[in-house]
């Protein structure tokens, strides 16, 4: 029989238990995805190393095993203010903070502790990869002509793959995304001044790392380091100065909203970015622009950015 690689359905939800199988479901659960990757079983193998009279191997035993999932979700919100949006879930399983204002708005920031997990259910054809105790990572991308991408690198605890009819997937709550634009980004300002944007990432930086111990086994968010890289049109240095900016150590607002009616705004907010030194210039279409890296910091601590939906 064929198994064909593009038939994929992908499921996540929030364990109420530490690596205990959260059961997803396609009515539920379902991920509109793009770009799924998985490693199905990564780890480390132990030579057993034998000395005997002949030659030849002696055998590995695996350890560590756990499996590590990538994939893009569209970001768009839920289409009704204060309504989590379906990849909330995913959000909240890389160390992010959820809170629901009925009717009004779902914001989301930072937390150090107290992190969830997820079950990630990745069905390829009958064939189903399972991430137990799931957290991970994640890039908020929003570029000029593309669509605004929540980019995740997921690690969990490995289940061995088994066969199972492939799930009837609900992607209702999944909205049209819109590119960003113009017209459907209209802010984005640093330090109060608006300025224009040719590429956005928010990195979250999460250290995720695989603790495999006699007694515990568990994925752990180990530490954190966001970053801000983006590239926008260079101006005046009366009107902004990178350059002394970064010499000052500097720490600015920064502010992107994408979307323009109600339920469908994203909105970032990053109270103190200190800037980076720039490392170059470069240039489009013979424009000079200015590639920038800033560090949001903390302030009363988890609050260095917040995304929130309204």
């Amino acid at each position: 029989m064929t198994l064909y690689f593009r038939k994929k359905l992908l499921l996540a939800k929030i364990e109420a238990s530490y690596g205990i199988d959260a059961t997803p479901t396609g009515a539920a659960n379902t991920i509109r995805a793009s770009e799924i990757q998985i490693r199905p079983m990564e780890g480390t193998d132990l030579e057993r190393g034998h000395e005997t009279p002949f030659l030849g191997a002696s055998g590995t035993i695996p350890v560590d095993l756990h499996s590590v999932m990538t994939f893009k979700v569209e970001l768009a919100a839920s289409g009704a203010a204060g309504t989590a949006p379906a990849w909330g879930p995913l959000l909240r399983a890389c160390g992010a903070a959820e809170t629901i204002e009925a009717g009004t708005s779902v914001t989301y920031n930072p937390i150090s502790s107290g992190y969830e997990s997820a079950t990630i259910w990745l069905n390829i054809d009958g064939t189903l990869y399972a991430l137990v105790g799931a957290r991970g990572n994640v890039d908020v991308v929003v570029n000029a002509s593309a669509i605004p991408q929540l980019e995740f690198t997921f690690t969990g605890l490995w289940v061995k793959p088994s066969a199972q009819v492939m799930p009837v997937p609900d992607y209702s709550e999944f909205q049209k995304p819109r590119a960003g634009s113009k017209a459907n980004t209209p802010v984005f300002s640093i330090d109060g001044a608006a300025h224009v944007l040719r590429s956005f990432k928010l990195a979250m930086g999460n250290d995720v790392q695989g603790r495999f111990l006699i007694g515990e086994e568990e994925i752990v968010i180990a530490d954190r380091a966001d970053m801000v890289e983006m590239q926008i049109k260079a101006v005046a240095l009366a009107t902004l100065d990178p350059f002394a900016l970064a010499r000052d150590q500097s720490a600015v607002p920064l502010v992107l909203t994408h979307g323009v009616t109600a339920g469908n705004i994203a909105s970032f907010g990053i109270p103190r970015a200190q800037m980076q030194r720039p490392t170059g210039l470069t240039e489009a279409q013979g424009v000079t622009e200015w590639p920038l890296t800033l560090v949001p910091l903390p302030e009363a601590g988890n609050d260095q950015w917040t995304l929130t939906l309204t």
